[in-house]
């Protein structure tokens, strides 16, 4: 039936335009150079469409490949017994005892525990540290996901386990086993921070604080308020109070077991 046989009928009305999300303007490859100069534009990518499989899967290679380099290079053994004779606790025990630990805690099987452990670990951190970026910045008024969250985590991380790695590599090669302080060294050589004019076996608290606050850490927290800020849609005081609430926890962390 036409309009003119009735007048009464009028055309359907035309379907809503729903707008399509915008395509990312960076392949996942181009995002891992850009992070590094223009951490803006990568992460406001990383709100058209997250991605984090590559860097993530970088992050634990690294990771996992400089704690082998270590630890061949050194030996397990050595440095369970640099801990045991720099912890206070530990070093007036009866020599049996401390040899009974570096057998335990310094042979192979617990050599590649410590190996398979780590990528693990890493792992769990790339989930906690997502769930914890979704819930804190949508708290803050964002409007973030768990993707977007992961993205956040894992390109902060990304830029600084690099340049740590590579900067780690090179003391590990240059300098004599003799001159590594084995007990603090197994999470970096380089010490990036005033700790480097702390004894760390005298004041072990002090070290580990002041420690905590090293240039590769302050530099992912700027990538991640900078992130946060982009991905979520928050102002830059709630993506810095994000950053900074969970870098207090991440102080405590580091510090607290130097009691122990």
């Amino acid at each position: 039936m036409s309009e003119q046989e009735n007048p009464e009928w009028r055309p359907p009305p035309p379907p809503e335009h729903i707008p399509q999300p915008e395509p990312p303007q960076m392949s996942e490859v181009a995002t891992l150079g850009n992070i590094f100069i223009e951490p803006g534009r990568v992460f406001e990518d990383m709100r058209r469409k997250p991605r984090f499989l590559l860097a993530g899967l970088i992050i634990m290679l690294l990771f996992t490949a400089f704690q082998v380099i270590f630890i061949q290079r050194v030996g397990l053994e050595e440095i369970v017994r640099a801990r045991i004779e720099a912890s206070s606790r530990t070093r007036d025990l009866p020599e049996e005892t401390k040899k009974a630990a570096i057998a335990q805690q310094g042979g192979p099987i617990a050599k590649y525990v410590t190996f398979a452990i780590t990528p693990v670990i890493i792992l769990v951190s790339f989930a906690v540290g997502a769930l914890l970026y979704w819930g804190l910045s949508n708290a803050m008024g964002g409007s973030n996901t768990f993707l977007g969250g992961l993205s956040v985590w894992v390109y902060s991380g990304f830029p600084t386990t690099v340049v740590f790695f590579v900067a780690n590599m090179i003391v590990l090669l240059l300098k004599s086993v003799d001159d590594i302080d084995l007990a603090h060294s197994q999470n970096g050589l380089l010490k990036a921070s005033f700790a480097f004019f702390i004894d760390a076996n005298s004041s072990p608290v002090l070290a580990a604080f002041v420690g905590a606050f090293d240039l590769f850490t302050i530099w992912g927290w700027v990538l991640a308020a900078i992130g946060l800020q982009r991905v979520a849609k928050i102002s830059s005081g709630a993506a810095w109070a994000v950053v900074l609430i969970l870098g207090a926890v991440g102080v405590l962390l580091k510090t607290v077991p130097a009691f122990f």
